[in-house]
């Protein structure tokens, strides 16, 4: 409510239907309106209350809704549940519940001796008088800047893509949760302020005003903010994959390697999160390039698409002119020697690279993938280089082991003999502390990765 007083939504109508029951038993406030009202114009809000069962009274209250200018209206409409209708009008224990067989003849007769016409209604429909948009085969305006080896975080590269994209979709809106000058989503604010929504710390209305953005498919909608606090609109997103809904949400500061800010601020369980949601696309990008390439992709892809990024600066290492593709993984190190297979992801993926380098100079070569996508995740790929290693695998990821990486890759393995996986991930609540403390401590970073691949040849 108090966004869309904020805002100044005029156009905007909320009708409260106060029935006073609840599910099991009465509703707090019951049937006093008033306090409802006064509720309403606390928050700015224009608020009219009504006989919720009077058509007149309430064609008359949009009507005056119309004309008001600067502030959205609320309509507390006092209603009665099984209004008409003998023993269940007003009473408990009704909800969800239909009407006994043996009473059905009697409500009806007594429903139908109400009507007092005989005119069939028919409310004309809304006029078709939007203008058509085509929102689809969104492209980049020019290829990613970046230089091999160049540093970056994946959250700035977010917000340098967004605004990049912005360039060429005149459609696209960006909201956030005034987090915007550490998702860099004010660097699309900057260039197009006229479409970036500020939704403020409420992520579950934030998710919620995306989703209405997204509606009839007349713009391309991104979200930011930090994964973890994604968690408190779980809810809006689920619904919103019910809904088939088609919006994109970004989520920074994931997994330990935010280093100081704590766990408070840490998302662990994001993955898990995403991957459950049956319409999601996870994208998981590692360097400015393929954070640019996952911008562009989830654009034009249908359902849920989170974008995992990471708070430390790493380095590049795509050149400008790679393809990337939805459930198409990237081997990025290989050798006919490679004697294991070493899956990473952010982070975890430049750790796994320079493990790659260490055992290198033991003469130990391993192969090194980035999965790029989460879910879909490239199963060929994987089962091919895990075959090509022995069978050997390791998952490396800045996540809770429930839901992650590791699980996914056992997942798409699960069927297939002798292939082993061996899961590095947090475990136990994590502690504030710098990004390269915190990854040895919880067992995720180069070093960690060089035992376990050692071990897995002792085993």
């Amino acid at each position: 409510m108090a966004f869309a007083s904020y805002y100044k939504l005029d156009n905007l109508v909320a009708i409260f239907d106060v029935n006073r029951l609840g599910q099991s038993e009465a509703a707090p406030l019951q049937h006093k309106t008033e306090i409802y009202r006064k509720r309403c114009e606390a928050f700015g809000w224009n608020t009219y209350v009504h006989d919720g069962h009077s058509v007149e009274e309430l064609c008359k209250a949009f009507w005056e809704a119309a004309q008001v200018k600067d502030r959205p209206t609320a309509i507390i409409a006092k209603t009665f549940k099984g209004k008409g209708i003998p023993d269940v009008e007003d009473k408990d224990n009704w909800h969800g519940k239909p009407i006994p067989k043996d009473k059905v003849e009697s409500v009806l007769g007594t429903i139908q001796g109400r009507i007092k016409s005989s005119k069939l209604l028919c409310p004309e429909l809304p006029a078709e008088d939007a203008p058509q948009v085509d929102i689809t085969g969104i492209k980049m305006p020019s290829p990613p800047a970046y230089k091999l080896g160049s540093k970056i975080a994946t959250r700035k590269a977010y917000g340098v893509a967004l605004a990049k994209l912005g360039q060429s979709c005149s459609r696209l809106v960006a909201l956030d949760g005034d987090t915007k000058n550490s998702t860099f989503s004010d660097h699309f604010k900057k260039e197009f302020p006229d479409r970036f929504i500020e939704c403020f710390i409420a992520e579950q209305n934030m998710v919620s005003v995306a989703m209405g953005c997204a509606t009839r498919d007349r713009t391309v909608v991104f979200v930011s903010t930090f994964a973890a606090f994604l968690s408190r609109a779980y809810d809006q997103i689920r619904m919103g994959a019910i809904s088939q809904s088609n919006i994109n949400l970004s989520g920074s500061h994931c997994g330990v390697s935010i280093g100081e800010d704590g766990p408070s601020q840490m998302a662990l369980e994001d993955l898990a999160m995403f991957r459950a949601i049956p319409t999601c696309t996870v994208f998981y990008p590692s360097d400015g390039v393929s954070t640019e390439h996952a911008v562009e992709l989830a654009a034009n892809t249908k359902g849920i698409c989170f974008i995992r990024t990471s708070r430390p600066e790493t380095p590049v290492i795509y050149p400008a002119e790679e393809k990337f593709e939805v459930g198409q993984a990237k081997v990025i190190r290989q050798s006919k020697t490679d004697r294991v297979t070493v899956i990473g992801a952010g982070v975890t993926l430049h750790e796994a690279l320079t493990a790659a380098e260490e055992l290198a100079k033991e003469g130990i070569n391993i192969r090194v993938i980035d999965p790029f996508t989460i879910k879909p995740l490239d199963r060929a790929t994987i089962l091919a280089s895990a075959r090509a290693t022995g069978g050997h695998v390791i998952t490396v990821e800045d996540h809770y082991r429930e839901g992650g990486i590791g699980e996914a890759v056992s997942a798409a393995l699960a069927e297939k003999p002798k292939i082993t996986v061996h899961r590095l991930a947090v475990s136990g609540i994590p502690r504030s502390g710098k990004p390269t403390e915190l990854l040895d401590l919880f067992g995720i970073s180069a070093k960690c990765i060089i035992a376990a691949v050692k071990s897995t040849f002792a085993n």
